[in-house]
């Protein structure tokens, strides 16, 4: 049984592998190109098989801070939204403004397309460098206000691949829920 801790409503942190998880989309941590990689990304492009990389082709890449949606094929998910994160560059090249665009640029795709759930790693965190505990409060920080503001959307599962991950993230959540 997959670990999960319901943090707020329609608000969970899952310990697994994203891949996995049953809901209408998964966010994947993708690069520029959106031809696969490393980490999520390669991990998202072999569970889905060789037609998310023909669709991901026409696509034709996408910006940092912004957001792409294609099939899921294979996957669980029917969709898959592709977000480039930034590269961590010390935290004054505005890294933290476009770490939430991509969180806002996913979570506007996710109620044009009246999406219902919808599971995100931890954007950035990997190759990217960027923090994991910064990167978890603005996660969830722009989770709850989607969650808020949404017509659509029901559930979000911040999906991590390792307990100290969780753990972060359920801290974050503590830190957000002071700052209200």
């Amino acid at each position: 049984m997959t670990p999960e801790w319901k943090i707020s409503p329609g608000l969970s942190v899952v310990l697994g592998d994203i891949t996995k998880m049953r809901v209408e989309a998964m966010v994947n941590a993708a690069n520029s190109s959106l031809l696969g990689g490393g980490g999520v990304d390669g991990a998202i492009h072999r569970a889905a098989g060789p037609e998310l990389l023909k669709e991901c082709r026409s696509v034709g890449g996408c910006p940092t801070g912004e957001a792409r949606i294609t099939r899921g094929y294979d996957l669980p998910a029917a969709w898959v939204i592709h977000t480039v994160g930034p590269v961590w560059r010390g935290g004054d090249c505005g890294e933290e403004e476009m770490l939430a665009c991509c969180y806002r640029s996913c979570f506007s795709l996710v109620e044009e397309r009246g999406i219902k759930s919808v599971a995100f790693p931890a954007i950035s965190t990997g190759a990217y460098g960027f923090p994991a505990r910064r990167a978890a409060g603005i996660a969830v920080q722009e989770m709850i206000l989607a969650l808020e503001k949404g017509k659509s959307l029901k559930s979000i599962l911040a999906v991590c691949y390792s307990p100290e991950s969780c753990q972060i993230y359920l801290d974050a959540l503590e830190a957000c829920r002071k700052q209200r």
